[in-house]
């Protein structure tokens, strides 16, 4: 009983400062003018998608989970209840990122430039991370009182900000001149 008092009250201590760190960054996403980057919630398990996929046929996706969909309900639900201000949310075409923003959201704005670079070639990945930097840049010129949502794939992530995250996993940076700098990561 004693010992398990002590691991309770250990555990407490050690996760207070990232509980802390956690309660900072929403405080500060109050204030607006970050782009969030968020992957998709949970999916069906596997890696990609399934041979001859098509984009406007969800059937043919690796698709959310049933937890996949809880998450993304809950992701939205904790912007709302700490009044998180959002401006445009984009999304990948692929459904497991539309269906995060909706259900998230309740709104979502297609944006291939978020689509998954899995299979692109060199030159389509550039392409679409110097779309997503000029809609940064654009964004940050405005000096908006807003959040930028972009729903997209851990690959895509990686790409831009060099970090690996969880499915519904947050990383919110700020938009610097054609680069995203990181400040903190986020589960809601």
């Amino acid at each position: 009983m004693l010992r398990r008092r002590f691991l309770a009250v250990t555990a407490a201590w050690a996760s207070a400062p990232l509980f802390a760190a956690d309660a900072d960054l929403w405080q500060r996403l109050q204030s607006g003018g970050y782009v969030l980057l968020i992957r998709h919630a949970a999916t069906d398990p596997g890696i990609g998608d399934p041979p001859g996929f098509r984009l406007a046929v969800c059937s043919t996706q690796r698709n959310l989970s049933e937890q996949g969909r809880v998450d993304a309900r809950a992701l939205g639900a904790a912007f709302r209840e700490r009044g998180i201000p959002l401006g445009a949310v984009l999304s990948s075409r692929w459904c497991r990122c539309l269906d995060t923003a909706r259900l998230a959201f309740g709104r979502v704005e297609e944006a291939p430039m978020l689509d998954s670079m899995f299979n692109d070639g060199d030159a389509a990945k550039r392409a679409k991370l110097r779309e997503v930097l000029e809609r940064v840049n654009a964004f940050g010129a405005q000096r908006s009182k807003t959040n930028l949502v972009l729903v997209t794939h851990d690959v895509n992530i990686r790409a831009l900000v060099s970090e690996l995250v969880a499915p519904g996993e947050i990383v919110v940076t700020r938009p610097g001149p054609n680069r995203l700098d990181v400040v903190g990561r986020l589960r809601a």
